[in-house]
């Protein structure tokens, strides 16, 4: 579960809930594959709350197609 940064801020950034969860999702998954190509074993941090950092930073965005 994501306690830092807040859901309700990281929603507000994106749009909704929803949306948050798909990027979120989607962006873990990346890191995880990156870790696995890396051959890293132990993350310091999980990969679902790197990406909320991510989107709390504004690093990344999402896009509506």
């Amino acid at each position: 579960m994501i306690h830092k940064p807040p859901i309700d801020k990281l929603a507000e950034t994106i749009g909704s809930k929803y949306a948050l969860c798909v990027v979120a999702s989607k962006r873990a998954r990346q890191i995880m594959e990156q870790a696995q190509n890396q051959e890293i074993k132990d993350m310091p941090e999980k990969p679902l709350s790197v990406a909320a950092q991510e989107i709390y930073d504004g690093k990344l965005v999402s896009v509506k197609d």
